[in-house]
């Protein structure tokens, strides 16, 4: 690995987000293979999320790593567009917060680890309609849509969403999992989504399992 990315690297285990948006500048200059720019970043976050999970790291590393890596990760992706590289994707996710909701520090965590599982994320962003998360569903020809809720009066949008979902003939066609402080098993189990994780580096292991990967 060439040092520049092995800075890149170390820049998001320090939760350093000018350094890795400089470094990934300087891949993207130094005309590096941006493909292995997100291998340096994706090794980074691994290991963030793998301490995470073992108890040797908390939730501040887990934010301020994922702060870096967006940070990095639209310089590099704006590179891999114009060189037209690409990589295997695990499956395509659409995820967001629902709508009256506009929480997202635990979203964004959830979906840099879905990028480093090696998935196509689109982030719907925050206080996302029912109608917009079944557009973004389409548009994006999603595998999997992953929906937060803050708030347990915001946790009944995740109904909607899946009422809707049904109404378009879609619901069999995409795979549903839900977080968030509000979000429980029971309540999951009880709304037909296919999977619930309390936790981001778990959320992003659920992905996989649900794609079948």
């Amino acid at each position: 690995m060439s040092e520049i990315f092995e800075n890149l690297k170390t820049a998001i285990l320090e939760y350093d987000r000018e350094g890795a948006a400089d470094w990934a500048r300087k891949a993207v200059e130094g005309k590096l293979d941006p493909i292995e720019a997100v291998d340096a970043m994706t090794a980074a976050i691994r290991h963030v999320g793998d301490d995470f999970g073992k108890g040797e790291l908390f939730l501040p590393d887990l934010v301020g790593a994922a702060d870096a890596m967006s940070a990095a990760m639209p310089i590099i992706e704006e590179e891999i567009n114009r060189v037209g590289a690409s990589h295997e994707s695990t499956g395509k996710i659409v995820i967001g917060t629902v709508y009256g909701d506009i929480h997202n520090i635990g979203k964004n965590m959830v979906a840099t680890l879905m990028t480093a599982e090696g998935f196509t994320v689109h982030d719907a962003g925050i206080n996302v309609t029912a109608e917009q998360f079944v557009d973004a569903i389409k548009e994006h020809k999603a595998d999997l849509l992953a929906m937060s809720a803050l708030l347990t009066t915001t946790a009944q949008e995740q109904i909607k969403v899946i009422e809707n979902l049904k109404k378009e003939g879609l619901r069999d066609k995409v795979k549903i999992m839900v977080g968030g402080g509000a979000i429980t098993q029971e309540f999951a189990d009880g709304i037909g989504a296919d999977g619930y994780d309390p936790t981001a580096p778990g959320a992003a292991r659920l992905a996989r399992r649900l794609v079948g990967k």
